[in-house]
């Protein structure tokens, strides 16, 4: 078997080269109940456009479980009602409008105007009951290990809520239950869980009392996506090198090519992001007893 370095340099490269010949592949979230994108609760259609980042941000920022949004006259409609003293989001929708030539031999005119409204999450809302959650679970096939791994880290792991995530003010990782967890294109349900679990480790050893990355990055920002690529570049060298997976998956490379983006393509950064990735999965290893 490859040294640990060995696997961190061919994961890496790897996931390069998939970033340079481009990928055709679309992102699915690994576990059941939650929506990729965020959506209305009354017309059930997905938003786009600047609310999509814009209600993840707030989503994350309020650390609420759904992405299910409404108005409050929505909400009404559906019975419901929002909680006293609820601040809403605000989104930007597009109203079109039809401007009349000045001349005569013109044609009208199609113009769009941006619109303000006002969105309140599920979770700020009283009298609604979403739609019953109805999946198969999955057993997940447990592997020694990436088991051992994890129990090794000290980094504390709790099941509350149905959304991965660390907090720094907290100093724990949450997961959705590893039953909830299921197989996405390409991936198992087992690969998706550890995957995940590995990429909140990843994030959990920027705290200050561990290598001290600096955690506390506005959402969308640069220092955010350059966090991010280091968590899902530690994610796959983890998975790599504890037997979770033969090689690097897809969905890893998706996942970094969205935060590439909003980095202007810069491909420097994954490079530099490697580094600091490999550093962490040196520091969780370093938990484990050698063989």
């Amino acid at each position: 078997m490859k040294n640990k370095t060995d696997i961190y340099q061919t994961v890496t490269k790897t996931i390069i080269e998939a970033l340079e010949n481009g990928l055709k592949g679309k992102l699915e979230m690994p576990w059941h109940g939650v929506s990729v994108l965020p959506q209305n609760a009354k017309t059930e259609n997905n938003y786009n456009g600047i609310n999509v980042p814009l209600l993840w941000a707030y989503q994350i920022k309020k650390e609420y479980q759904s992405g299910i949004w409404a108005t409050y006259k929505q909400w009404q409609d559906l019975g419901a009602q929002v909680k006293k003293g609820e601040k809403g989001t605000p989104i930007v929708f597009w109203k079109a409008l039809d401007i009349e030539p000045s001349d005569g031999n013109e044609e009208a005119q199609i113009r769009m105007f941006a619109k303000h409204s006002t969105v309140f999450n599920v979770a700020q809302v009283e009298g609604y009951e979403a739609a019953k959650m109805e999946f198969e679970p999955n057993d997940i096939q447990a592997i020694a290990a990436a088991d051992h791994l994890l129990d090794s880290s000290s980094i504390k792991i709790r099941y509350v809520e149905n959304s991965a995530y660390y907090s720094v003010v907290g100093d724990y990782i949450n997961l959705p239950r590893p039953e909830f967890f299921k197989d996405t294109n390409g991936s198992t349900a087992t690969e998706n869980f550890y995957s995940t679990a590995f990429h909140e480790c990843v994030h959990a050893t920027g705290a200050k009392h561990r290598l001290n990355r600096g955690m506390k990055h506005k959402y969308a920002s640069k220092n955010y996506a350059f966090e991010e690529l280091i968590a899902e570049l530690g994610a796959a060298m983890l998975c790599s090198s504890t037997g979770v997976i033969a090689v690097p998956r897809e969905d890893h490379a998706l996942y970094i090519q969205n935060w590439l983006k909003a980095l202007k393509d810069d491909k420097k950064f994954i490079f530099a992001a490697s580094s600091h990735a490999q550093k962490a999965a040196d520091y969780l290893h370093s938990f484990t007893k050698e063989d």
